[in-house]
């Protein structure tokens, strides 16, 4: 890994990994171009008829500022100095940086069945991905990264792209018929400290110790033996389905001894308490012979956390940790008419283990499916102690989830290329702990700009979605704490925020939908962005007042007015709803509330509280039925009244 940082003994003009063939640079803005060389040599840059002439400093770094293009391309790059390097297929439109954790980073392969037509139909060599590799530092800013590639959308490369990204370039591509670049930084699991400058923490002088101590490489080597202390003399877990003569998923095995368990569901909510290890699962499926010859793909939804599937006795897909979907194709000849043994090894870690419910458990051929949902055999292969750190960096020290370190690898090299603006969905690895979010994304925000030194650049944003289980009496929330600390960089300028609190799945930190989630940042970009006369956000709450017994709540972003709706129904102008309302006195114990539209605000009343001070708005992790919406049918931001 670090070869890429390595100058080159010869000292020939090298370039950035991003400044490359098939790039896509911003439009309307002055381009930056940049690299490294010897000291002194003279570089010159050739483009769109143009030449451009530079000298290295002492440094060996050299830099050249083009000035402002249209649109259009493509075109070829010339950099001559001792040696010369040409660029082909460049073009010229609007380039985002779209960062963040996991659901910036899903890509369109994890939603491909939602998304399966998209998919087959993505022919657009104007729209383009430069995906950013995973890596960490903890000492410094990097000026450099591993080799990557821009690529454009068409059915197999588009697999590759951020889901979101793409849906949101696809959108903004659609409607201004410019090339539009997308820069894809994010790394799944992270909190936004890892994203932030050392200079971007000023006012955070905890945070300022922590990084002090992360670049001490003692220290950090002393805190891992700590972590690990003790562990090595721990007896090491055998998993008896595999260290026995005869493997359990062989068909040869005879089983013994085993149980019944149903699919899905969490083994701890079937009398297997307190178990974190290796659970096997079986059963003979009947395959139908209209299903053989096929091509055959089993789905399991969603495994809490790691697994590996067999089908008569061969291995035909795994997954190391829970997030990803399960949908493995079977090879040729694995499938035979009638019963086909399955069997299923399931590891978990921490917390419940098994199968998520509502997700799909199925096996398709062609037209043919067989429903996987039911009574399995299982039997315990292993038990060994909760990983509390598991995918969490738990176990020694983890560099991705460590203040500046994501800042450090990820954007830092990244700061001279111009862009048209940013994208940014993260927040769920914050959710835990949301005291602080409100002034971290501020700081982020305030951060990066200043980085890239464009000014106010537009910088729009994901609200997490829903996720969880449901709620049915008004609680405390961290995820609805953490929304509402994302609502308020809406007083910074040129933001705005995309809400997605109706696109969650309550069993799925990554839903499926993501087309909406782009769209709706593509739509928030035509406003802030590109100066477009539009709606672009959901209700957002303004203020309130008290008259009587009920709180008269006023709302931005009303667009055409406000509704009411769900599955079954649009509501109509003062009728009374009830749903995600919620009301308090001055001891703040809320209560379910009836709600009503009148004109642009709502009116909120409970008649168990007389004198109300608060009132909340689809407050919880996963709120049941947020149903307010503008009538362009953009949802309203959960909030909570002062």
């Amino acid at each position: 890994m670090a070869a890429f940082f390595v100058r080159s003994a010869t000292a020939q003009i090298r370039l950035p990994s991003i400044v490359r063939d098939s790039m896509i640079l911003q439009r309307d803005m002055k381009i930056n171009i940049w690299g490294w060389a010897s000291k002194g040599e003279k570089v010159s840059v050739k483009f769109n008829g143009e030449r451009y002439k530079t000298k290295t400093a002492d440094n060996g770094k050299w830099k050249l500022q083009l000035p402002a293009m249209n649109a259009g391309g493509p075109y070829t790059m010339e950099i001559t100095g001792k040696n010369k390097i040409t660029l082909h297929d460049i073009l010229i439109g609007d380039v985002w940086f779209c960062s963040g954790q996991s659901n910036m980073v899903h890509q369109m392969a994890l939603h491909s069945v939602r998304y399966s037509d998209e998919i087959a139909e993505a022919h657009y060599p104007e729209i383009r991905q430069f995906w950013i590799p995973t890596l960490t530092n903890l000492e410094h800013p990097l000026d450099t990264m591993p080799t990557s590639y821009w690529k454009s959308a068409n059915p197999k490369d588009v697999l590759e792209f951020s889901a979101i990204a793409y849906f949101f370039a696809k959108k903004l591509y659609q409607k201004y018929h410019i090339p539009i670049g997308i820069i894809n930084s994010s790394v799944g699991g992270t909190p936004i400290e890892a994203w932030i400058s050392e200079k971007g923490f000023q006012d955070f002088p905890s945070i300022l110790k922590r990084i002090e101590k992360n670049k001490d490489t003692a220290f950090l080597n002393s805190f891992n033996r700590g972590r690990f202390k003790g562990m090595s003399k721990m007896p090491r877990p055998v998993d008896k389905g595999l260290s026995g003569s005869t493997p359990w998923y062989s068909r040869s095995y005879v089983p013994k001894e085993w149980r019944q368990i149903g699919i899905p569901g969490f083994w701890e909510d079937q009398g297997l308490r307190n178990l974190n290890g290796v659970v096997w699962y079986r059963k003979e499926i009947e395959v139908p012979a209209s299903m053989i010859g096929k091509p055959a793909k089993v789905f399991l939804g969603r495994i809490i956390d790691a697994d590996a599937l067999y089908i008569n006795g061969q291995e035909v897909g795994k997954t190391t940790y829970q997030y990803p979907e399960r949908r493995y194709p079977i090879p040729d000849n694995v499938l035979k008419p009638g019963k086909n043994l399955f069997v299923v090894r399931v590891t978990n870690n921490f917390g419940k283990g098994g199968f998520v419910p509502d997700k799909p458990y199925s096996l398709i051929a062609g037209q043919d499916t067989v429903d996987l949902k039911g009574y399995w055999q299982y039997k315990v292969g292993e038990v060994f102690a909760p990983m509390q750190g598991f995918g969490g960096g738990g176990f020694g020290f983890s560099a991705q989830n460590a203040p500046t370190a994501l800042y450090n690898a990820m954007v830092a090299p990244l700061i001279n290329y111009t862009i048209k603006g940013i994208a940014w969905y993260q927040g769920e690895s914050n959710a835990g702990n949301p005291t602080n979010y409100e002034q971290l994304q501020k700081s982020l925000i305030r951060d990066w700009r200043h980085k890239w030194n464009e000014g106010n650049i537009p910088f729009l944003y994901v609200q997490l979605p829903g996720y969880g289980d449901y709620d049915y009496l008004p609680s405390a929330s961290g995820w609805a704490s953490l929304r509402a600390a994302q609502l308020q960089s809406l007083t910074l300028p040129n933001t705005a925020m995309a809400v997605a609190i109706d696109l969650g799945e309550w069993n799925d930190i990554h839903p499926d939908r993501k087309k909406p989630v782009g769209d709706r940042l593509a739509l928030a970009a035509e406003r802030i962005a590109y100066g477009e006369n539009i709606v672009y956000s959901g209700p957002i709450y303004h203020s309130s007042n008290v008259e009587g017994n009920k709180i008269i709540v006023s709302f931005n972003h009303v667009g055409s007015g406000l509704i009411f709706k769900d599955s079954s129904y649009i509501s109509h102008d003062s009728e009374e709803v009830e749903g995600e309302f919620s009301i308090a006195g001055a001891d703040k114990k809320f209560v379910w509330a009836k709600a009503k539209i009148e004109g642009n605000q709502i009116t909120v009343w409970s008649d168990q509280i007389k004198a109300p001070k608060y009132v909340r708005y689809a407050w919880a992790d996963n709120p049941v039925n947020p149903n307010l919406y503008n009538k362009e049918g953009l949802p309203a931001s959960p909030f909570e009244t002062n």
